[in-house]
């Protein structure tokens, strides 16, 4: 018999058009007592379920995670009931016998006896910032995306100006590109007043790489690709003034986790927007990084383990965390890292060491947020200088030796006497 931890509670069951609320009530003897409800999702029905489950003295409300219907439901509920959002793989009903009434009163039962896995739900501003940046990152994408259609059209009609030019979108390259799209037939004259002096390129070989050949479909694409990257800039722009505002609370933080290696102030403003900064929110730095989806799965029967690829979890944070990652083994401010990621990259490959990289960071903005104490570089040369005692011990040749100083990142070159 599995013990009642919360003797009044409702469960939800959230769809489109409809909630389904379903109350339960515990009294001394063991005995539960239900309630159904049917609401719609107006604004005004929501609170009136609200105020009822408030006349019933229900504060704690359990729900699962319906696509984005749930957010509407919780932002009511939650100024006066404590909510607790569950994945719907964890409060799933048995196929076949699959009701709403049924849903509501399987979850209620779960929750009732305390056998729910409560999901992550940062505060309401946190949730806003985490909105704006997550359309932010699907800006950037879009961008990108633009950006490789423009080039895939230059390629096409075999115009090679990426030859000649660092960024095919940089100022110089741009308004050569513009003026051709206007006028194919472009002269030495035309384009030599549009060069920047820090050009290498020679105004006869810009010339030669955009002599090529132009229809109109093409033209009109490439057209089109400008003015939507363009636009799209604008509105990352608005995007980030809104963030701007936002963010103002979190100055300390941010300047915190700018201490970290690889870790710039869009990156900060993303990490905090995904985890908060109040890490009581997570038992400990491994239930972090195991939500972050950056721990292995635990999947194992008759005593062996079938695999340990890390999970599908942390669908924005992940990536962000890869490309800080990506950016500390560059970084020599702390090399301890970068000796880090050579040691897990010589046995398991790149892959797998840029991810254990990534799972360092995020422990360390955990313990960074908790005690509103900086990244300390001294810490880990103390750890790399233990590292390289031990190593220098088992060094026994020349190629040993070349070995060892190229993963410290020098440049070691051998000249025969």
């Amino acid at each position: 018999m599995f013990k009642t931890i919360y003797k009044n509670c409702a469960g939800i069951d959230v769809h489109k058009r409809h909630i389904v609320v379903r109350i339960a009530k515990t009294n001394e003897h063991d005995v539960t007592e239900y309630q159904l409800k049917t609401f719609s999702t107006f604004t005004d029905d929501l609170i009136e379920c609200r105020n009822w489950l408030l006349e019933n003295d229900i504060l704690d409300v359990c729900m699962e995670s319906t696509g984005k219907y749930w957010i509407p439901v919780y932002n009511i509920l939650e100024e006066k009931c404590r909510c607790v959002l569950s994945h719907p793989k964890y409060v799933r009903s048995i196929q076949g016998k699959k009701t709403d009434k049924r849903d509501t009163l399987r979850i209620v039962d779960l929750f009732k006896y305390g056998l729910v896995e409560p999901s992550f739900i940062p505060p309401a501003d946190i949730r806003q910032l985490r909105d704006l940046m997550r359309y932010r990152n699907k800006l950037v994408n879009m961008r990108s995306s633009e950006k490789n259609r423009f080039q895939n059209s230059l390629t096409v009609s075999n115009v090679q100006i990426a030859s000649v030019f660092t960024d095919v979108f940089g100022k110089t390259s741009q308004s050569i590109l513009k003026l051709m799209l206007d006028n194919p037939n472009l002269t030495l004259e035309d384009i030599t007043p549009l060069i920047h002096k820090r050009v290498k390129s020679t105004p006869e070989d810009i010339l030669k790489s955009i002599n090529g050949i132009f229809d109109e479909s093409q033209s009109s694409k490439m057209s089109v690709c400008l003015k939507h990257h363009n636009l799209i800039n604008e509105c990352i722009e608005l995007i980030k003034q809104q963030v701007s505002k936002l963010t103002v609370k979190y100055t300390e933080e941010i300047n915190l986790l700018l201490t970290i290696p690889g870790v710039s102030e869009t990156s900060a403003i993303f990490i905090i927007a995904e985890i908060g900064t109040n890490m009581n929110a997570f038992i400990d730095d491994k239930h972090l990084t195991s939500w972050a989806g950056l721990t292995p799965r635990c999947k194992e029967s008759a005593g062996k383990k079938q695999s340990v690829r890390i999970i599908k979890a942390g669908q924005y944070i992940k990536p962000l965390l890869v490309e800080c990652a990506l950016n500390a083994i560059r970084d020599k401010s702390c090399p301890y890292i970068k000796s880090r990621y050579e040691s897990i990259k010589k046995r398991r490959g790149h892959k797998k060491a840029i991810i254990a990289i990534a799972r360092f960071l995020l422990i360390c903005v955990f313990h960074i947020l908790k005690d509103k104490v900086p990244f300390d570089n001294n810490r880990f040369d103390g750890l790399l200088n233990k590292k390289i005692k031990n190593q220098s011990k088992s060094i026994k040749g020349t190629e040993d030796m070349i070995s060892y100083l190229t993963e410290l990142g020098y440049n070691v070159t051998v000249q025969n006497n």
